[in-house]
């Protein structure tokens, strides 16, 4: 791990890594650009290390915890790719049937933070679900570059389809009461809007810094959203004065929450992008969110 403190490094190197991290800019020129913040101790090498994800001290759920069972399973793909790997998380000692939440992951496939993510709605009581869209090419890599180019060859569209598919798994699982959200972050946020979009009984959406949907596709909206975006994150941000135009010229039902001077990713406690204060907030209002909706 680098020893280099968050308040040191400059906004601008959180957005030269959110390039990166989203394929705008190759590791070759995101390497090059992080040069010219690399002064005095602070190295290139030890700003990449600082900037990494960090997955051996930042997960929240140990793997034997007692009070959720987790366990690998397949569900047949709709588009022919075969079947989806997907982690099934529940709390063990459920009384009854449980509301689901489909766990969509970023663009790097289902990595150890959201398999966490995932543990963590088991723990607040719900049966989850986190698929891995890498599956058809042979699953998460076990590191974030090799994934996310991994997930660049996959059709976004299909991949939708995938996670709808999902959503069919837990509604048709017995331990599942049948009220069902979803809860994506970033490219997962996109989706997690587009099957809100796409699903009419879905029970609630919490899509995470996520893309918004066209404008004509916001009728179709059944699902109550609650929506968490990073004030820092221009990219994303752009796009949601439209979509909120959208959604109250439709009386669609929302909540949107915009925590200030956070980057995108600000969930991921994995990465220095994370913010602690804002995290556990927004995942607070998350699970107070499902639990309205979904039980």
């Amino acid at each position: 791990m680098s020893n280099i403190k968050k308040e040191d490094i400059k906004q601008e190197v959180f957005d030269l890594y959110d390039d990166y991290a989203h394929s705008r800019i190759n590791r070759r020129d995101f390497v090059q650009k992080l040069s010219v913040y690399a002064v005095g101790s602070i190295t290139v090498t030890s700003l990449m290390s600082f900037l990494m994800p960090d997955y051996q001290n930042t997960l929240q759920v140990k793997a034997d915890d007692p009070r959720i069972k987790s366990e690998y399973i397949n569900y047949t793909s709709p588009k022919g790719s075969g079947t989806i790997k997907a982690l099934l998380s529940m709390p063990v000692d459920a009384q009854k049937k449980l509301g689901g939440i489909v766990v969509v992951h970023e663009n790097r496939g289902l990595n150890p933070y959201i398999e966490d993510v995932a543990k963590r709605c088991a723990l607040a009581g719900f049966i989850s679900i986190a698929p891995d869209m890498l599956t058809p090419l042979g699953g998460y890599p076990g590191n974030d570059d090799a994934g996310r180019d991994m997930q660049s060859k996959r059709d976004r569209n299909e991949m939708l389809e995938d996670f709808i598919a999902a959503y069919d798994y837990l509604k048709n699982n017995s331990n599942c009461n049948g009220k069902i959200g979803v809860v994506g972050f970033c490219f997962g946020g996109g989706i997690a809007n587009m099957m809100a979009v796409r699903i009419p009984t879905l029970s609630a959406s919490v899509p995470f810094y996520g893309s918004q949907p066209p404008a004509e596709d916001v009728p179709k909206i059944q699902a109550p959203l609650m929506l968490q975006y990073a004030g820092l994150d221009t990219r994303i941000n752009d796009g949601w004065p439209a979509y909120e135009a959208a959604l109250k010229a439709n009386g669609k039902v929302y909540t949107v929450y915009i925590y200030p001077n956070v980057n995108h990713g600000f969930h991921n406690d994995t990465t220095p992008r994370y913010d602690k204060a804002a995290a556990e907030l927004a995942w607070q209002r998350t699970i107070d969110f499902f639990k309205e909706k979904l039980q």
